[in-house]
């Protein structure tokens, strides 16, 4: 049985940053398995080739490729764009995944650096990033672009303030992005997931106890799993998301409605 038609992503190819695990990986594996080409990229090869491997045994074909770049390196960066373009022709789907974290804790403890850090590696290296693929696919007057926001760009915390600034502006950023490329029909879009059992938000599943207090104001009360955010990323890529831009799409369980 083939793929429907309205998410099938044959022909097409994504790079998806921070794709070596978590929400990433589940993205770069699905958009695989709608057959699309893959990028898989994060900062350590060694990393990037085991999503690879694992990928491509699980959909049955070389669908997988590893292109390591750090995001805070904006050479990396164009190294990433421009090798995903020389070895498979050309880039359709972008996915800024790679997120960093630094600092828990009140705002008014954060140190420059940290605050830095953070608004540079979310906010900035998107920015790059779309810079940087976009163009080609204004050329072909198609592409799709998705940003991986979060519910804290939504609301106020006590402990990842700064972290949320950076998602609140990446929602800005699709806005601004999806206005300029729209005419070109390049769709940019955020998802902006709440809870979800990664690697990134350990801190707050890993206890019983905190996982029972994280989940408590959830109407769904459990965590997410990556593969419920890969959905939606395979759906904004695909024609069923044709129509879809500047938005940000909520995946919280129902964290956000109660």
């Amino acid at each position: 049985m083939g793929i429907p038609a309205l998410f099938d992503l044959t022909g097409k190819v994504a790079v998806i940053t921070g794709s070596s695990r978590g929400i990433g990986k589940a993205i770069a594996h699905r958009m695989a398995e709608h057959g699309a080409s893959v990028v898989v990229s994060s900062r350590k090869q060694e990393a990037c080739d085991e999503a690879v491997a694992e990928i491509n045994a699980a959909v049955g074909r070389d669908a997988a490729i590893a292109i390591p770049a750090n995001i805070s390196v904006k050479e990396e960066l164009q190294a990433l764009i421009s090798a995903a373009t020389a070895k498979l022709g050309k880039i359709d789907i972008l996915v800024c995944n790679a997120a960093s974290n630094p600092y828990f804790g009140p705002m008014a403890g954060i140190a420059d650096d940290q605050f830095t850090k953070i608004l540079h590696n979310n906010i900035v290296s998107n920015h790059w990033l779309i810079q940087m693929a976009a163009p080609q696919m204004v050329e072909r007057k198609d592409g799709a672009i998705i940003v991986i926001s979060s519910i804290g760009g939504l609301k106020a915390s006590t402990m990842i303030g700064a972290y949320n600034i950076s998602k609140a502006a990446d929602l800005q950023l699709v806005r601004n992005y999806a206005a300029e490329y729209g005419p070109a029909n390049v769709r940019v879009n955020a998802i902006c997931p709440g809870l979800i059992k990664t690697d990134f938000a350990k801190a707050l599943w890993d206890d019983p106890e905190i996982l029972k207090q994280s989940t408590a104001h959830s109407t769904l009360q459990r965590i997410g799993e990556p593969d419920e955010i890969a959905g939606m990323a395979v759906l904004l890529a695909s024609k069923a998301g044709g129509f879809a831009s500047g938005q940000g799409f909520v995946i919280d369980g129902g964290a956000t409605v109660v």
